[in-house]
């Protein structure tokens, strides 16, 4: 591997993982979100990270801002 400067950006490109697993996994953080208030197993959904990286691995898209990532997991999880 070149010796190139890894980032968040290196290499981002859409529909790494297929659509189909993309819902099926936003579906069940909103399961597992209302059935726990806010919990799963992996920890606090307020604190959590797994919507970003499906969004990135899906959309291509990077949600950094601090705006952003508020309006993300309201949207999606409703809190």
């Amino acid at each position: 591997m070149p010796n190139k400067k890894l980032s968040c950006k290196t290499g981002l490109k859409k529909c790494v993982i297929k659509k189909s697993v993309f819902d099926r996994e936003i579906k069940l953080c909103q399961k597992l979100s209302k059935e726990n208030k806010g919990k799963c197993g992996w920890g606090k959904c307020k604190d959590c990270g797994v919507l970003f990286l499906l969004q990135k691995l899906y959309k291509g898209e990077l949600v950094e801002d601090k705006d952003e990532i508020k309006k993300v997991k309201k949207d999606i999880l409703e809190i």
